[in-house]
């Protein structure tokens, strides 16, 4: 095989033919009509298409193609006595990856194959650098995602992908709007970011003077709109966390949250249930889905799972009787966390839970009743102090959503606040910070509502992919 420099001069030597001949390689104008999955219903009619080269194969006085667009990919043939002479001077000058346009009459040939039998061709984009013919076999992950634009075009299963996607964020929107939520739009760089437990990213608004931070969720402003009168609001957009890379955590990413006033914890629930099974239907076509060896049914009954003794029966440990830091930490040592010995009891609680009880919950379940130390921001359980009113939706063994009766007693949520700045100054980085601004809002008045939250992981879940092969270009290590 050719070294891809000498590959790439023997283009450019072709391109500087094709000016010579007064073919322009990068014309601005396509006339292109139907696309190849309409050729291929529009047997013995002339059609006039456009789309990448895939396949070229000379065969005499005649060259078979194969053509591909979006839609999908058709069989060309040029005979060179139906061509006219810059036709079958440029045909000597193509090769795979140029984007072409072609006229002609769909037919069969002999051997039954859909094929454009082409009388007129055009040169809309000469490709420099030649398409791997086995680009999705690379074992390099990093170099595909890198070049995703690559492994689009040499790689069906990608483009199928990215379809699914586009019509699961159309599902989470449609669901919402038809039951009376108004899409809004809130700040990506906030003064003070709050909403989730993550390390932010901070940059520097130049006109202002002042450094702000990227959001970390899509929550407090949604919150201040139910102070304002919105009653059912939410908002598709970007979040940033400044956290390690792995099979299910992104830098940026897109999420869904969504804020009801005036509805309760079991509303919330039931409504959950219903969103994710419509969200599955429309994205697969299909109730059901696999993750590895296992079939996940969302069709099912969805279990409640209590925190509090799913935590006891998996660590034996009993958090109604409030154990202390020292125990929570040689605990989360022994289930194979690696905790800092700067974090408070509601950090160790998640990070044990995450290594004990997330793992085994492969069906949708419902995980409720938190305790108060790991939800800062959600309603306590009028006849459970310790709990508050918390639901996380598990599937696959991990968390793909999250959402709770929303905290609107200023008090208390000062008194949170308070609390996570103490675990701030003891060195958790990812406690939250104290917004005044937040509780000034809740002074105001905030009615009883619920709120939810679900990103793309839950899609990635439902492709059985790791996250970062579910984003069209994730953040990877710059090439040196």
């Amino acid at each position: 095989m050719e070294p891809l420099d000498n590959l790439k001069k023997i283009r450019l030597e072709k391109l500087e033919k094709l000016k010579k001949l007064g073919i322009n390689p990068y014309p601005s104008k396509s006339t292109k009509k139907e696309t190849i999955g309409e050729c291929l219903k529009s047997d013995g009619k002339d059609v006039q298409t456009a789309g990448r080269l895939v396949g070229l194969r000379a065969h005499g006085g005649s060259t078979f193609a194969d053509l591909k667009d979006e839609s999908g990919q058709i069989q060309l043939f040029f005979s060179n006595d139906k061509l006219s002479a810059q036709n079958r001077e440029l045909l000597t000058l193509l090769d795979i990856g140029d984007i072409v346009q072609v006229s002609g009459s769909v037919g069969k040939t002999q051997a039954g194959q859909i094929t454009i039998f082409v009388n007129d061709l055009k040169l809309l984009t000469k490709s420099l650098k030649p398409i791997p013919s086995s680009f999705y076999g690379l074992k390099d992950i990093e170099t595909r995602l890198r070049k995703r634009y690559v492994d689009l075009i040499t790689n069906p299963e990608a483009m199928e992908l990215f379809v699914k996607k586009a019509k699961f964020w159309t599902a989470a929107r449609n669901f919402l709007a038809e039951n009376g939520f108004l899409e809004v739009e809130t700040p990506a760089l906030e003064a003070i970011p709050g909403g989730a437990d993550a390390t932010p990213f901070t940059t520097h608004h130049n006109a202002l003077d002042v450094d702000y931070f990227l959001r970390i969720s899509l929550e407090l402003y949604q919150k201040r709109l139910l102070v304002g009168g919105f009653e059912k609001t939410f908002e598709i957009g970007k979040i940033f966390r400044n956290e390690g890379i792995d099979a299910e955590h992104l830098q940026d990413y897109l999420q869904m949250e969504f804020y009801w006033a005036y509805a309760s914890y079991d509303e919330l629930i039931d409504f959950v249930e219903k969103y994710y099974r419509y969200i599955v239907k429309e994205t697969l076509g299909s109730e059901t889905s696999k993750n590895g060896k296992n079939e996940i049914n969302w069709q099912n009954d969805w279990p409640k799972i209590d925190y509090f003794q799913s935590f006891k029966d998996e660590t034996g440990m009993d958090l109604s009787k409030n154990p202390k830091v020292d125990d929570l930490f040689k605990l989360a040592q022994k289930v194979g966390a690696k905790p800092d010995k700067k974090l408070g009891e509601g950090r160790l609680i998640d990070m044990i839970y995450k290594k004990t009880v997330r793992p085994k919950l492969i069906q949708p379940s419902l995980l409720i009743n938190h305790p108060v130390l790991v939800s800062p921001l959600a309603k306590r359980k009028e006849d459970d102090p310790q709990k508050v009113e918390r639901v996380q939706v598990l599937a696959a063994g991990t968390e793909i959503g999250n959402g709770w009766s929303e905290l609107n007693n200023p008090i208390d949520q000062k008194e949170r606040f308070e609390e996570q700045q103490k675990l701030r100054k003891e060195g958790d980085t990812e406690a939250q910070m104290y917004d005044h601004d937040f509780v000034e809002a809740l002074e105001y008045g905030m009615p009883p509502a619920a709120g939810f939250g679900m990103s793309q992981r839950f899609f990635a879940v439902l492709v059985d992919k790791p996250i970062r092969e579910t984003v069209f270009f994730p953040t990877v290590r710059p090439e040196k």
